[in-house]
């Protein structure tokens, strides 16, 4: 029994520090992927610029930057309650144009396999996760 116990002991030792790893690699890559983002959207301050702030955008309802003049889609989505949850998000920065019709946002969107670690990346800026 105490062999078991040493084994899963070392399993663990030996697997939770590269896990660790690779998440930290996770959000280096959606920092990097964010940067072209970064161009229109601030995520350090909540003050829009040409997009409006990602800052908290984790857990915040649509259309809820108050210094930005959203599209009449992304009103409406306010107003009918959609929340920026991660499947949200990520459906979002798919294909921006099918999630939300009218948007004014000119991005065509982010590869599957990029979009987690940008989520990833957002919400280390997101207090409201």
């Amino acid at each position: 029994m105490r062999f078991k116990v040493a084994i899963s002991v070392s399993v663990l030792i030996l697997v939770l520090p590269s896990a660790s790893v690779i998440a930290a690699e996770d959000l280096e890559h959606g920092r990097r992927i964010f940067r072209a983002c970064a161009s229109c959207h601030p995520i350090e301050t909540t003050h829009s610029a040409f997009g409006p702030s990602l800052k908290d955008i984790v857990g915040r309802r649509v259309a809820a930057a108050s210094d930005y003049s959203y599209s009449p889609a992304m009103q409406a989505a306010g107003d009918k309650g959609l929340v920026w949850d991660e499947a949200a998000l990520a459906e979002f920065l798919v294909n921006p144009q099918a999630k939300m019709p009218g948007n004014k946002m000119r991005f065509w969107g982010l590869w599957k396999s990029q979009v987690d670690d940008v989520v990833a990346f957002m919400k280390t800026f997101s207090a409201n996760q």
